[in-house]
C-alpha cells in the first residue's frame, strides 16, 4: 500500500514539473528566428565554398600530376588569391614555378611570404630554390639559418625536419634533429633519423637508431621488425644481417633487456637458424617463465619449414617445461605428426601405440579433441585404416562438445569418407556443417569441400555453381581456392563434349588427396599424351610438377616448369612457373645463377604477380645487394 502511494506521488510531481517547465518556455521572437535562419544560411554557404575549394584543389593537383604545369599554376593562383595565408598553397605554387624553371617567380613568392612572417620552413624552400639555380653557398646559408631557428623554438623541428626530408636534404635533416634532441629531452627523434640513414644506405646507423627507438617505445617492436624486413635476408652471411646481429649482441651486453633477445631470435628465424632462435627464446623464458607461446610458435615454424629435428628438440623442451595439460597434449600431438611424416610402414604400429598410451593417460574427452582428430587422420591417411578412423571419429562426435568442435570432427570425418570415395555420405556431413554454422569460416570450408567432392565425382556443373558463391568468401584463402577451381572447370569443360581430360584431371587430383602420388602422376601423363595441346595441358604440367616436388624429383619438376615457360607463356600459370622454377634452382638444384634471371623476369614483367615481393627480395639477395 505504501509503495502504491509513493508511485502516485512521484507521478503527480513529474506532471507538475513538466507543466511548470512548459509554462516557463517562451516562444521564439521573429528576430531570433531570423538570426537562426541567417546563421544556417551562412553555414551552408561556407560548406559550399569549402567544397568548391576542395574541387578546385583536386583539379590543380590533377594538372600538376599530368605535367600540365601552366594550367596547374593558374588553378593554384586562384586558390592562393583567395587565401594568401595558406602556406600549403604557397608551396604548391613554388613547386609549380620550379617545374617551369621560373626560379625568380618562386623566389619572389617566398620572399613575399617571409616578409609577412618569419618561417624556417619557407627559408628551407628559398634555399632549395637557390640550390636549383646552382647557388649552393646561398642555399647552405639559408639551410643553416633555418636550423638555427631550433635554438629559439625547438618545436619547430618537426616542420623543419619534414621540409628537409621532402627535398631529400638528408644531411641537413640529420643536423636539425640532432640540434633539437638535447633541447627536447622528453622527445625522441630516433625513428626519423633511422629512416633518413636507411635512405642514405648507412645501415649501421639506421639499425642503431631503430634500436634506440625500441628502447624508447618497446610497444612498437613489431612495427620495427617490419621495417627491418626490408634490409635483412634469409642469407645469414648477408652484410646487413651481420650488422644487425652485432648491434643486438652489443646491446645485450650493455643492457640485457628482453626485447633485444626477442629481436635476435626474430633475426635467426629470418635466417632459418631455428636452433639459435631457440637459444634466445629459452633465455627469454628463463627470465620470464610465464608463457611458452613464443617457443611453441617457433617449434611450429621450424616444423612447417621442414626442419623436423629442430622442431622435435623444441617440442621435447616444451614437454619438460610445461605443467599445463593442454600444452603437453599439443606438444605430444606435433611430435607424433613429425614422427609420422618420416616413418616407414614398420614404424606405424609403434606410433599407433603412442596415441593409445596418451588416450589411456588423458582420456577421450573434450580436452583431447585435437589429439583425437590427429589420430583419426593418422589412421586414415597413413596407417591405411580408414574404416577404423571413421568409426573412431563417429564415437568422438558423440562427446559433449561445442558446436564448433562437433563441426571440426565432422569435417575430418567427411574428408576420410572422400578418401574412401564414399562421396554421398561425405556430402551429408559437409552439408550439415554448412547448415548448422552458417556464415562461419568452417561453414565456408565445408561448402568448398562440397564443391571439391562434386568435382571429384565429375559433377562439374554443380561444383561450379557452389564455387561461384564462394568467390566472395570472407576467408581470402577459401575465395582464392574457389576461384582457382572454378577457372579450371570453366576453362576446360567445353573442350571436349565427354569432358574426358577434365575427368582424368579430377581423378588425378583425388589420387593425390589419397596419397597415391605415383598413380596421380601416371594419370596426368595420360592427359599429356592423349590430350596434348588442349587447354588443360599447362595446368596438368603444373600439377604434375608439384607432385614431383613432393617426391623430391626436382629435375622432373623443373622440366615441367620449363615446358610451361616455353609453350604457354601467355597463360595464367606463367608467373607460377617462373617463380617455382627459380625456387628449385635456388633451393634444391644448386643453380642460383640460373634462378636470378627468373626472379628478375617476375620483377620486370609480372608486377601484379603474388610472387612479386618475394621474387624481388630473393633476386636482390642473389645479386648481393647491400639493401634488400
Amino acid at each position: 500500500m505504501q509503495l502504491k502511494k509513493s508511485i502516485v506521488i512521484y507521478i503527480c510531481l513529474v506532471f507538475v514539473g513538466t507543466f511548470s517547465f512548459a509554462q516557463n518556455v517562451k516562444p521564439k521572437t521573429q528576430a531570433q528566428i531570423e538570426i537562426e535562419k541567417k546563421a544556417k544560411e551562412l553555414q551552408q554557404l561556407r560548406e559550399l565554398e569549402r567544397q568548391q575549394e576542395m574541387q578546385q584543389l583536386l583539379i590543380a593537383d590533377g594538372y600538376f600530376k599530368k605535367g600540365e604545369f601552366q594550367k596547374a599554376l593558374l588553378s593554384y593562383k586562384k586558390l592562393y588569391d583567395k587565401k594568401p595565408f595558406r602556406t600549403d598553397y604557397i608551396y604548391k605554387m613554388v613547386s609549380t614555378h620550379q617545374q617551369l624553371e621560373d626560379y625568380d617567380a618562386s623566389e619572389k613568392l617566398i620572399d613575399s611570404a617571409l616578409q609577412k612572417r618569419a618561417n624556417p620552413s619557407l627559408l628551407i624552400e628559398l634555399g632549395y630554390n637557390y640550390q636549383l639555380k646552382d647557388s649552393i653557398d646561398i642555399a647552405n646559408k639559408l639551410y643553416q639559418e633555418a636550423i638555427n631557428f631550433i635554438d629559439e623554438r625547438a618545436t619547430h623541428i618537426y616542420a623543419i625536419g619534414q621540409r628537409f626530408e621532402q627535398h631529400s636534404l638528408s644531411e641537413q635533416a640529420i643536423m636539425a634533429y640532432e640540434r633539437a634532441a638535447p633541447l627536447l629531452p622528453e622527445r625522441n627523434f630516433s625513428i626519423q633519423l633511422a629512416r633518413i640513414y636507411g635512405d642514405q644506405g648507412n645501415i649501421e646507423k639506421m639499425f642503431s637508431n631503430y634500436i634506440d627507438y625500441i628502447a624508447y617505445r618497446p610497444e612498437n617492436l613489431n612495427n620495427i621488425k617490419r621495417s627491418f624486413n626490408d634490409f635483412v635476408s634469409e642469407n645469414k652471411d648477408n652484410e646487413n644481417n651481420g650488422i644487425l646481429r652485432r648491434t643486438l649482441l652489443l646491446r645485450i651486453q650493455k643492457q640485457p633487456d628482453t626485447y633485444w633477445y626477442e629481436l635476435l631470435s626474430w633475426l635467426y628465424v629470418q635466417e632459418k637458424q631455428y636452433s639459435k632462435s631457440f637459444a634466445q627464446e629459452k633465455a627469454l623464458y628463463r627470465r620470464n617463465p610465464e608463457s611458452l607461446d613464443r617457443i611453441i610458435d617457433l617449434a611450429i615454424t621450424a616444423m612447417n619449414d621442414d626442419q623436423k629435428d629442430v622442431a622435435t628438440t623444441i617440442f621435447n623442451y616444451i614437454l619438460e617445461a610445461s605443467q599445463d595439460t593442454g600444452t603437453v597434449l599439443l606438444a605430444h600431438q606435433y611430435l607424433l605428426e613429425i614422427e609420422t611424416d618420416t616413418a616407414s610402414k614398420k614404424d606405424l604400429k609403434a606410433i599407433d601405440n603412442k596415441y593409445q598410451d596418451l588416450f589411456n593417460t588423458y582420456g577421450k574427452f573434450e580436452s583431447t579433441i585435437s589429439l583425437q582428430l590427429a589420430y583419426g587422420n593418422f589412421l586414415a591417411f597413413y596407417y591405411d585404416q580408414p574404416e577404423t578412423a571413421s568409426a573412431f571419429l563417429k564415437q568422438t562426435s558423440q562427446l559433449d562438445v561445442s558446436p564448433y568442435q562437433k563441426a571440426t570432427i565432422k569435417l575430418k570425418l567427411a574428408d576420410i569418407l572422400v578418401l574412401q570415395e564414399k562421396f554421398n555420405e561425405a556430402l551429408i556431413y559437409y552439408s550439415q556443417i554448412h547448415s548448422n554454422l552458417k556464415n562461419s569460416t568452417i561453414a565456408q570450408q565445408a561448402r568448398f569441400k562440397v564443391a571439391k567432392t562434386s568435382y571429384y565425382k565429375g559433377d562439374f556443373e554443380w561444383a561450379e555453381s557452389q564455387l561461384k558463391i564462394l568467390k566472395s568468401s570472407t576467408s581470402q584463402l577459401i575465395a582464392n581456392d574457389a576461384l582457382d577451381l572454378k577457372l579450371l572447370i570453366s576453362d576446360n569443360k567445353y573442350e571436349d563434349s565427354t569432358q574426358t581430360a577434365l575427368k582424368y584431371y579430377a581423378k588425378a587430383d583425388l589420387l593425390a588427396f589419397q596419397n597415391k602420388t605415383d598413380e596421380a602422376i601416371s594419370l596426368l601423363d595420360k592427359i599429356l599424351t592423349e590430350h596434348k595441346g588442349e587447354s588443360i595441358t599447362d595446368q596438368t604440367l603444373y600439377q604434375q610438377a608439384k607432385l614431383y616436388e613432393q617426391q623430391r624429383q626436382y629435375e622432373k619438376a623443373a622440366i615441367n616448369y620449363q615446358t610451361i615457360i616455353k609453350d604457354y607463356r601467355e597463360d595464367i600459370l606463367i608467373d607460377d612457373a617462373y617463380y617455382y622454377l627459380a625456387e628449385l634452382y635456388n633451393n634444391y638444384l644448386a643453380k642460383p645463377e640460373e634462378a636470378k634471371p627468373l626472379y628478375e623476369k617476375i620483377i620486370f614483367e609480372y608486377e601484379d604477380s603474388i610472387y612479386f615481393v618475394e621474387a624481388r627480395k630473393k633476386f636482390r639477395m642473389l645479386r648481393g645487394d647491400a639493401i634488400n
